[in-house]
């Protein structure tokens, strides 16, 4: 059986320092691409089976019932802080404070503003990173390429002659890390681009909560209170 020269194993062998960087570069990169992506698609199947949850939160007889069954349903608690926020805004004293002397429709809409913040940054957590992996993975993939076949064609000029057997197996290894850098960057591409779908379809639910939410706390006797 003719022997593979267009392996892995070979590239490493051949290769020097900056190749074998790049390629542990690239190992690093898809490790932690892939953690976030199981990381976050875990979280994202746990927030869109509990975003149901907020319709049962408005069928509550209370607030209290209604941000007991949120915490159940809402591990990720998305939809939860805002929750507790209102009813903390029904608890809400005269206690002397800057947000104290907003008046009370401004203090709902600037509690309920931090809460969906804090939601946002949460669910767009790890998207950033996803997005540097998935458009630098091929440069970094090429780069190894380039400087595996820089490293080949110097060989082959310190040598005197030249063999296509010499010159094709060294070049074939190298192009090996392209096709790594795009079996990295593509899985990170995809993922970033699903996550952002149910990003954008949990924060519209996020926001129609906070302003029905917005207007069950600023209406009728609790705007009174």
């Amino acid at each position: 059986m003719t022997p593979n020269h267009f392996t892995l194993a070979g590239y490493w062998e051949q290769g020097d320092t900056i190749s074998h960087i790049v390629a542990l570069v690239l190992l690093a990169m898809s490790l932690v691409s892939w953690f976030f992506i199981l990381s976050k698609a875990y979280a994202a199947l746990r927030i869109r089976r509990g975003a149901p949850a907020v319709q049962a939160f408005w069928e509550a007889p209370s607030m209290q019932d209604g941000v007991a069954a949120l915490t159940l349903a809402d591990p990720e608690q998305v939809f939860l802080p805002l929750a507790r926020q209102g009813a903390a805004q029904l608890k809400t004293g005269g206690r002397v404070s800057l947000g104290g002397e907003m008046g009370h429709a401004a203090q709902v809409t600037r509690v309920l503003r931090v809460a969906i913040q804090n939601s946002t940054n949460r669910l767009e957590g790890g998207l950033t990173l996803l997005a540097s992996i998935g458009a630098t993975a091929p440069f970094v993939g090429l780069l190894g390429t380039v400087w595996g076949i820089y490293h080949a064609l110097a060989n082959v000029s310190a040598s005197g002659t030249v063999q296509i057997d010499k010159v094709a197996g060294p070049v074939g290894e190298a192009l090996i890390m392209t096709a790594i850098g795009l079996t990295v960057a593509i899985p990170a591409v995809l993922a970033y681009n699903g996550f952002n779908r149910v990003n954008r379809l949990t924060l519209a639910e996020l926001d129609a909560f906070a302003h029905d939410l917005h207007a069950y706390l600023t209406t009728g006797e609790r705007a009174a209170k």
